[in-house]
């Protein structure tokens, strides 16, 4: 009905909003007394016009963390209980930009949906879903093949800085058939938004998409919320049974304002840095995407990771990778030496195999695997003229087919069964 979001904006106003007080200010935190005895933990407030968060509560005062910085607020401001953290999505959202909050970005009026949806919400009940669903071609040979993706799967894109993944990201928002594209840009750098919008999705691209973004100047409650805003959109789109592709960028970002977050509500930061919470938080996100319950759509999900100096066991990079379906490691010496996607196939894994391919399509996955696996274990040798041709009949075809084999990991592919047929003139 055209008046049903209007109709649910009016249902959600309170006749009562309770008031507290603000009673202390502190770096990045407020003290608000009055309302211990109405908010609850995670609760949205306003104190003096400005959204806040409910961070920690005692029998005095709630510790409350605002969406943009204290600057300007005094004692004694009045804060308002606003209730749960919400949103209400809508099919009208696509092609636009939003904030954590909702918000347009982009300057035109944009009308909230008529269902409202906690921004915590639980991912469906493990005995009701529905397992990950067919392979799906995303454009590119080396995913097509021995990394595949199937609908509902979850899978980490494990990268350092200047590697590529970025570009990586916008190839899987292209390529990938799917309904809707939500992309949450968490701390990204504020002039890359528009970049990334009008540039690398276009607007044949944005006519699909949902994009929600949180710039890097942005306070630690609002960057942890994108990713938060971004799983509530795809979930509703979910919800209407469409399959929807979601990219997170990056799982470290909203780890890192996590970890503020939770520091300031008087968490210890114990995990190398990271408090406790991390991995439940990490976890929680992770587990909303997937397949959905019968009637419902899935949520294909791609979480990319900041990963310094290639390391694979710092915190946030180990928990995620056990957390989800396959994890793709991209490697600094591949990318230098001018091969995008610069993954690193050995050290990558997609946990949809062997039920993705056939019989004969795992034949040759494995076999690329145990070619790729010689040639690294000779690579030095060869280069350095110390293998003697013959000596392991393994290496010697590693030997041969490593130029084609290599150069077909870059190549683009119309579908799985043409880059099959690619892989296997590769290995012959």
């Amino acid at each position: 009905m055209l008046f049903d979001p209007l109709l649910a904006t009016l249902k959600d106003i309170p006749r009562i909003r309770p008031l507290g007080r603000v009673s202390a200010l502190g770096a990045g935190t407020v003290r608000v007394t009055g309302l211990s005895g109405t908010a609850l933990l995670g609760d949205r407030v306003t104190v003096a016009g400005r959204g806040a968060e409910v961070l920690a509560i005692d029998d005095h005062a709630l510790t409350v963390m605002c969406d943009d910085a204290t600057d300007g607020l005094a004692l004694g401001d009045a804060v308002e209980h606003l209730g749960p953290a919400t949103l209400a999505p809508d099919n009208a959202w696509m092609g636009r930009v939003v904030d954590p909050l909702g918000q347009p970005m982009d300057g035109r009026p944009l009308f909230r949906g008529a269902v409202t949806r906690a921004v915590r919400a639980s991912p469906p009940a493990p005995a009701e879903r529905r397992a990950m669903g067919a392979r799906i071609p995303t454009g590119m040979a080396v995913f097509d093949t021995i990394l595949p993706l199937v609908r509902g799967q979850r899978i980490g894109l494990f990268a350092g800085s200047g590697v590529g993944k970025s570009t990586l990201l916008a190839n899987f928002a292209r390529g990938i058939a799917a309904d809707v594209v939500v992309i949450a840009l968490i701390g990204e750098r504020g002039r890359e938004v528009r970049e990334f919008v009008e540039h690398v999705m276009g607007p044949a691209g944005m006519a699909r998409a949902v994009v929600v973004a949180a710039t890097s100047d942005q306070s630690p409650m609002m960057r942890r919320r994108c990713a938060l805003t971004a799983m509530t959109v795809a979930e509703h789109f979910r919800d209407q049974g469409q399959h929807v592709l979601l990219l997170a960028d990056s799982i470290t970002r909203f780890a890192e304002a996590h970890r503020e977050v939770a520091v300031a509500g008087g968490e210890a930061a114990s995990l190398r840095g990271y408090p406790p919470s991390t991995a439940h938080a990490i976890m929680g996100l992770a587990e909303r995407a997937g397949p959905g319950a019968e009637g419902q759509g899935d949520i294909t999900a791609i979480f990319s990771v900041l990963v310094a100096g290639s390391d694979m066991e710092e915190p946030v990079a180990d928990i995620l990778r056990g957390t989800i379906d396959g994890h793709v490691v991209m490697d600094r010496r591949i990318a230098e030496r001018g091969r995008f996607p610069a993954v690193d196939v050995l050290r990558s894994v997609s946990r949809s195999l062997p039920a993705a391919a056939t019989g004969a399509e795992n034949a040759l996955i494995a076999r690329a695997r145990h070619l790729l696996g010689s040639w690294d274990r000779a690579e030095m040798m060869v280069q350095a003229g110390l293998y003697a041709p013959g000596s392991d009949p393994q290496v010697d075809a590693a030997i041969r087919v490593w130029p084609a084999l290599d150069a077909f990991l870059a190549e683009p592919s119309s579908s799985p069964e043409e880059a099959f047929q690619q892989l296997g003139a590769c290995l012959t």
